[in-house]
């Protein structure tokens, strides 16, 4: 019960004096903030009336360091709502084709309504300290349309596939902004992300990869769609196979014309499968007058991923020279 009375005791001794020491802190600046001061504040800049035919070259610099006057009072109440009053320096590019340098003391001397300050504040523009300067590089603006390249990592669940490829929706973006930038983007990448564990059909929407703060994208999202099937197998037979390369007045016959086999891919996808869209072909440039059985190559049509148990496994070719 004594260690409880000292500990409240040591508590009051100290929390009077605090007390006094906030309140004397608090008049005082109640007193200086009625003199003026210099403050120097980070400005946003902002650029008005660019031409919607013309596009910046170069970053124009997002904010400016200022020197301002005023009473304390007023400085601090900027400091505490410098983002939320409409504090701003303004800078008029109309009028301006390719190139221009703002001197900024200069601009806001001549112009003083562009520094903008709110006028309840009572405050004054001193000067720019930093930067002195601001160079406005222009070019001309151009939108052109370009596709999208996936950058996604598709692993689905095993014993199931991505058939065929990935699906955007919309297929191009435009995008937009100076010339000299416009004519080196011939394609778009999705943000970079991986999907797993998927055994259905998939589709969200994907942010496009923007890296350039100069160049506009729109969209700015894509949506993405992604044919999940489970893998399954089936014989495919009377699958026609053509030989390559033939040269003129040679007449090529194959024995026998068609082969069977097992593809192996999405269970939709090899249900719905014709045998001519299966090629199987032999290349005769590998023909040899001593050799007479070839095997045969075979492509396969998207949606699949592979092939085997091929019948049969090599053909005969017969060549003969067309006589007139």
């Amino acid at each position: 019960m004594k260690e409880k009375k000292s500990q409240s005791y040591v508590s009051q001794k100290f929390a009077i004096p605090f007390g006094s020491l906030i309140l004397a802190i608090l008049l005082w600046l109640f007193v200086v903030s009625e003199k003026e001061y210099d403050l120097v504040l980070d400005l946003p800049i902002e650029a008005r009336n660019l031409s919607a035919q013309m596009a910046h070259k170069e970053e124009v610099p997002s904010y400016a360091s200022i020197k301002i006057r005023g009473t304390g009072r007023n400085l601090f109440k900027s400091i505490l709502l410098k983002n939320y009053a409409g504090f701003k320096l303004v800078l008029d590019l109309e009028g301006i084709s390719e190139e221009y340098e703002f001197n900024l003391n200069d601009y806001f001397e001549k112009y003083p309504r562009k520094v903008v300050l709110p006028l309840n504040y009572n405050l004054s523009f001193v000067e720019v300290i930093y930067p002195n300067r601001i160079k406005i590089s222009l070019d001309e603006y151009q939108i052109k349309k370009v596709p999208i390249i996936s950058n996604l990592h598709i692993f689905p669940s095993p014993g199931f596939m991505l058939v065929g490829d990935i699906k955007f929706e919309p297929e191009m973006i435009e995008v937009a902004g100076p010339k000299e930038e416009i004519a080196l983007i011939n394609h778009v990448q999705t943000l970079e992300d991986t999907i797993d564990n998927i055994s259905t059909t998939y589709n969200r929407k994907i942010k496009v990869f923007s890296n350039q703060r100069l160049i506009e994208y729109k969209p700015t999202h894509v949506q993405i769609s992604l044919n999940i099937q489970q893998i399954s197998e089936k014989i495919i037979a009377d699958i026609p196979v053509i030989i390559n390369n033939v040269p003129k007045k040679i007449r090529v016959f194959p024995s026998p014309q068609t082969v069977s086999l097992t593809v192996i891919g999405g269970v939709q996808r090899i249900a719905s499968i014709n045998p001519e869209e299966i090629k199987g072909y032999i290349n005769f440039n590998d023909w040899s007058s001593q050799i007479q059985f070839y095997e045969p190559k075979v492509n396969l049509p998207t949606g699949l991923l592979d092939w085997k148990d091929i019948s049969p496994k090599s053909l005969e070719i017969a060549v003969a020279r067309e006589i007139r």
